[in-house]
C-alpha cells in the first residue's frame, strides 16, 4: 500500500510531499535539496524525533497509510520543542527499536559507536531495559504462589471428595429413616403445646450446637498441631548471610571476563597463524628458504630466524595456553554456579522464614478466633440443656417422642442442608485442579522464558550479526576476511590473518559494519513486526556498487526501504523520489533539529 507524506518547516524542508512504495524508495539529491530532511520526516511521523526547522516556530508532519493518517505537529516554546498529535509508533519500547535497528540514518546510535570503536551490548540490548523483566518475574513469581495454594486448596478438596459424599448418603438414608418413624405416630392434635414446639426447637438447636462444638474443637486441635510444626521449622530454619556469597561472585566474573578475553584474543592469533601454515601460504607473510631438512623461514612477527617446526612449536604451546584458560574458565563457571545455588538457597531460605512467620501469625490468630467460638459454644450449649431439662418435664413421653423426632428431622435435615453445600464447594474447588495445574506450569514457563530472555537476545544478535555479515562478504569487496561479536559484544575484525583495530579499515567498511550489527538487533527483537520502514542516510563512503548490494539485502528484511544517494550513484530498482517540487532552506545543507 502507497504512504503519501506531507512535510512542512521540518529540518531543511519548508514545504514537500512524496508517496512512499511498499519496497526500495531512493531520494538522490545534492544535500542542500533537502534529501536527509525528508528522512528526519518520517521519524517525526514515526515519533523518534523533532527536527523542527530552525527560525520556525511551528512545523508539521501528515502521514497517510490505506488504513489511517497520521498527524504530528512541532511548536517551539521558550527555545524547545514539543510535539503534539499521536506518531505512527506510541510505544516507547517501539520507537527506541525503531531508533536503533531500523532508523540507519548518520546519526544513529550504533553507526556512531562502530565509528569510534566502542563496546556495543549496551546499544544491542537497550530495549531490554523497556521490558522491566526483572519486575515482570516478580509478579508472575506472586501470581503463581497464589495458584499454587490455590492448587494445593482443590488438592485437599478432592481428597475430601469421598468422605463428604459418603456422609451425604447417610445423612440421606438417616432422614428417611426418621421421617418413616414420624408417619407411623398418629398425628397430634393441632393445637400442640407451646412448650412441645419450643423443647423442638431447643433440641434441635443444642444438636447444632453440639456438632459445631465438636467441629471447632477438631479444628482447633488441628490448628495447634499445625502451629506446633511450623513454630519448630521457623527454630530449626537457619538463614544465613549472602554478603560473602555475592563479593565472591563479583570478583569471580570479573576474573572470568578477563580469561575469556585472553582466551578469545590468544584463538584468534592462533588460527590465523595456523591457517597461514596449514595452507602453506608463510611466503604472503615472509620468505621461506627450502632445505633439505627443514624449511627455513624468516618469523614475520620479530624477523628473526627460525623454522617452519619451530613456529609450529610455539604455535603449540599458545594452544596448550588457550587450553589452560579454558580449564580455568571451566573451574570458575562450576564455582560460579556452585555459588549462584547457595545463593538461591539462602534466598530460599529467606522467603521461606517470611512464609513461616506470616503462616504463624494467621494460625494464632484462626486459634484464637476458634476457641473464642468454642467457649462462646458450650456456654449456649450449658443454657440450653438446663432449659430444655425444665421443658422436658411439661410433656408426656409420646410428646417427648414426637419432640425428639421432629428434632432430629430439623437437625439432620439442617445437616443435610450444610453438607450437600459443602460438597458442592468442593467438586467446585476439585474441578479446578487441571485448570489450576495448567496455568501453575503456564506461569512457569513464562518465568523461565523471562530469566532466559537477555542472554536468549545476546544470542540472537551475535547469529544475526554473523549470518548479515557472511551474506554481505560473499558479494563486498572489503580489506578484511570477516567480523564478529564477542560474548562481551566487542566488535572484533580480522584482517590479512590477524586481528585489526577499527580505525585501520576504511570509512565505507566501518560504515558497513555499523549497518550490519543494528540489522542483527532489528533481527533479534524481530523491530519487522512493528515498525514496517528501515531508512538509510549518510552512506556517502560506500560505492555505487556496494550501495547498490547494501540496499538489496535490507530491501528483503523490511515493508518499506527509505534511502538517500548523492545524484551521481546509479539508479536503483524501485521508487524514485524526486524533490524538485520542494521547497527547502536555501543556500544550505539541511537544517538539523531543534529540541
Amino acid at each position: 500500500m502507497t504512504w503519501h507524506l506531507s512535510i512542512g518547516n521540518i529540518a531543511g524542508i519548508r514545504q514537500g510531499e512524496a508517496y512512499v512504495e511498499p519496497g526500495i524508495n531512493a531520494v538522490r539529491a545534492s544535500n542542500w535539496q533537502g534529501k536527509s530532511s525528508f528522512i528526519a520526516g518520517i521519524k517525526t511521523a514515526f515519533g523518534t524525533a523533532t527536527p523542527l526547522t530552525e527560525g520556525q516556530s511551528s512545523g508539521r508532519v501528515v502521514l497517510q497509510t490505506d488504513d489511517d493518517e497520521i498527524t504530528v505537529e512541532l511548536e517551539r516554546t521558550n527555545g524547545s520543542v514539543s510535539r503534539s498529535g499521536q506518531p505512527y509508533l506510541t510505544d516507547e519500547y517501539d520507537r527506541v527499536c525503531a531508533e536503533l535497528f531500523a532508523f540507519l540514518d548518520e546519526e544513529n546510535a550504533i553507526r556512531q559507536a562502530v565509528r569510534t570503536g566502542e563496546n556495543l551490548e549496551s546499544l544491542l540490548t537497550r530495549p531490554l531495559d523497556f521490558e522491566n523483566i526483572d519486575e515482570q518475574i516478580a509478579d508472575l513469581r506472586s501470581e503463581r504462589e497464589q495458584v499454587e495454594r490455590e492448587l494445593e486448596r482443590a488438592e485437599q478438596a478432592a481428597d475430601r471428595l469421598p468422605q463428604l459424599q459418603q456422609r451425604v448418603t447417610g445423612l440421606e438414608e438417616e432422614l428417611e429413616e426418621l421421617q418413616a418413624e414420624r408417619e407411623e405416630i398418629d398425628e397430634t392434635p393441632a393445637s400442640e403445646s407451646d412448650a412441645r414446639d419450643q423443647l423442638s426447637d431447643l433440641r434441635a438447636e443444642r444438636d447444632q450446637l453440639t456438632s459445631k462444638i465438636d467441629r471447632l474443637e477438631t479444628t482447633a486441635e488441628r490448628v495447634r498441631e499445625t502451629l506446633s510444626e511450623k513454630r519448630a521449622e521457623l527454630e530449626s530454619l537457619t538463614v544465613p548471610s549472602d554478603a560473602d556469597v555475592e563479593d565472591e561472585l563479583e570478583n569471580l566474573h570479573a576474573d572470568l571476563r578477563d580469561i575469556e578475553r585472553d582466551t578469545e584474543l590468544l584463538q584468534s592469533v592462533y588460527e590465523a597463524n595456523k591457517r597461514v601454515l596449514d595452507e602453506g601460504r608463510v611466503e604472503l607473510l615472509t620468505d621461506v628458504s627450502h632445505d633439505m631438512l627443514a624449511d627455513s623461514v624468516t618469523c614475520w612477527l620479530c624477523g628473526n630466524d627460525a623454522t617452519r617446526d619451530g613456529i609450529e612449536v610455539r604455535l603449540s604451546a599458545v594452544d596448550d595456553r588457550i587450553s589452560e584458560l579454558r580449564s580455568q574458565a571451566i573451574e570458575i563457571r562450576d564455582r560460579v554456579e556452585d555459588l549462584e545455588a547457595k545463593r538461591d538457597e539462602i534466598q530460599e531460605a529467606r522467603r521461606r522464614e517470611t512464609d513461616l512467620t506470616d503462616r504463624i501469625g494467621e494460625l494464632e490468630s484462626r486459634l484464637a478466633e476458634t476457641e473464642e467460638g468454642l467457649e462462646t459454644a458450650r456456654e449456649r450449649r450449658e443454657e440450653l440443656d438446663t432449659r430444655i431439662e425444665e421443658l422436658a418435664e411439661e410433656v408426656d413421653s409420646t410428646e417427648d417422642r414426637i419432640t425428639d423426632l421432629e428434632s432430629e428431622i430439623k437437625y439432620t435435615e439442617a445437616e443435610l442442608s450444610d453438607a450437600r453445600e459443602d460438597l458442592e464447594e468442593t467438586e467446585t474447588h476439585a474441578d479446578q485442579r487441571e485448570m489450576l495445574e495448567a496455568e501453575y506450569d503456564s506461569l512457569t514457563d513464562e518465568i523461565t522464558d523471562l530469566r532466559n530472555r537477555k542472554e536468549e537476545i545476546k544470542r540472537r544478535t551475535r547469529d544475526a550479526f554473523s549470518s548479515a555479515l557472511a551474506d554481505l562478504l560473499e558479494q563486498f569487496d572489503t580489506g578484511f576476511e570477516t567480523a564478529r561479536l564477542t560474548s562481551t559484544f566487542d566488535l572484533v575484525v580480522a584482517r590479512e590473518g590477524r586481528e585489526a583495530q577499527l580505525d585501520a579499515l576504511s570509512e565505507g567498511e566501518r560504515e558497513l559494519l555499523g549497518i550490519v550489527a543494528a540489522v542483527a538487533g532489528h533481527e533479534a527483537f524481530e523491530v519487522g513486526d512493528r515498525v514496517p520502514v528501515m531508512l538509510l542516510d549518510g552512506l556517502g563512503g560506500l560505492a555505487s556498487e556496494n550501495l547498490q548490494i547494501l540496499v538489496e539485502y535490507l530491501s528483503n528484511r523490511t515493508e518499506y526501504l527509505v534511502l538517500t544517494a548523492y545524484p551521481e550513484y546509479e539508479g536503483f530498482d524501485g521508487n524514485e523520489l524526486s524533490p524538485s517540487d520542494w521547497q527547502v532552506v536555501s543556500n544550505a545543507s539541511d537544517v538539523g533539529a531543534a529540541s
